[in-house]
């Protein structure tokens, strides 16, 4: 008889469970800690109780465990440096949604060669996202693929929901049962309502398909997350981090009853996609906090060792070191003179905040 479904699969390949992975490696309580603390203090930012800002910055995307860490060692020291006004969380990203193709991150192809070591790749990411908590320095990731997060969330911070990703029935469901944080980007095309309306629908209980811990179908019963917020990245019309932009996103957040804090992505869009006009972005956003816009609760940064990006050519080997092989980054050199200079200017600006 003639097949009618699987015509287009050609192999199917069993995963690790989560219980499994997570088995290979202890946590320990430090980690634990990081991401407990952490994410209170993020939840204190966007209720205003906190006042500093959330810093989320780190490669566009993760491609070597060495790298990573190098980078997260000297986040942690400037982190405890300017704590008092900024609250630092890497940016740790392992999953890449792609226009058409191309490397798909970490996770997919930990070995950067199309052999989609999958199970490899997650327990890489685990060891990374260990290790930096572990530093007490909490991350930060995108969240692609509906599965990922019973392998990995335990040791996030803060999540988000992509532009291309926002307006997925899925994504929304899967962030109503996270347990940290979520920002929502707005749309490609710039426009707001497709983040406001993941933003309502993720505060809403849902029940779908998904893994359990031990890698078995299941349905999901989620009770809603409450801790979504805004993250403002352009559009196809250019930028939208000007005065005129966040007064726009403050009225729409606050027509739909909406807590009226949001982040703003300093790349993507609001960069023209010219990684180097990040610093632009930044201390335009900088001074607006200054001078007073207190709905803006924190920036988001993509930078590196190294400034640049460069092209992957089917594995490791020849690759420069601390350099993205997805969007361009600024270097750390910038990254740290941006963070420092802004750390400097709030605190001239306003009175030490309490509980910081």
């Amino acid at each position: 008889m003639q097949p009618t479904q699987d015509i287009n699969v050609l192999s199917t390949v069993p995963l690790i469970s989560p219980n499994e992975l997570k088995s290979r490696r202890e946590v320990t309580e430090t980690a634990v800690n990081t991401v407990i603390n952490s994410r209170e203090e993020i939840k204190n930012i966007l209720s205003g109780e906190d006042e500093r800002l959330i810093v989320v910055v780190g490669p566009c995307s993760i491609h070597l465990k060495t790298s990573a860490v190098e980078y997260a060692k000297q986040l942690s020291e400037l982190a405890d440096q300017v704590k008092g006004r900024l609250k630092i969380v890497m940016r740790v990203y392992f999953e890449k949604p792609r226009t058409t193709v191309g490397w798909k991150g970490l996770i997919n192809d930990p070995h950067l060669n199309d052999t989609f070591d999958i199970s490899k790749g997650l327990e890489i990411a685990r060891d990374i996202l260990t290790d930096i908590n572990e530093m007490g320095l909490p991350a930060a990731t995108e969240m692609l693929e509906p599965i990922t997060p019973q392998y990995i969330a335990d040791l996030i911070t803060l999540a988000s929901i992509g532009a291309r990703t926002t307006e997925s029935p899925t994504h929304r469901q899967m962030a109503s049962g996270l347990s940290m944080p979520v920002g929502y980007k707005n749309g490609t095309d710039g426009s707001l309502d497709v983040a406001t309306n993941a933003m309502h629908a993720s505060k809403t209980q849902h029940s779908f398909l998904g893994i359990d811990s031990e890698g078995h179908t299941c349905i999901v019963n989620t009770a809603g997350n409450p801790w979504g917020h805004l993250i403002l990245r352009g559009g196809y019309d250019g930028p939208n981090y000007s005065p005129q932009h966040l007064a726009t996103a403050r009225e729409t957040l606050d027509s739909e009853g909406l807590s009226p804090r949001f982040m703003v992505d300093c790349s993507h869009a609001n960069s023209n996609k010219d990684y180097t006009q990040q610093s632009v972005v930044w201390n335009d956003v900088i001074d607006q906090r200054i001078a007073g816009n207190k709905d803006i609760i924190g920036l988001m940064l993509e930078s590196n060792l190294n400034p640049g990006n460069q092209k992957l050519n089917g594995g490791a080997e020849g690759l420069e070191h601390g350099v993205s092989i997805t969007d361009g980054c600024i270097g750390w050199d910038e990254t740290e003179q941006l963070i420092r200079d802004a750390y400097q200017r709030l605190e001239a600006a306003v009175p030490t905040p309490a509980g910081a």
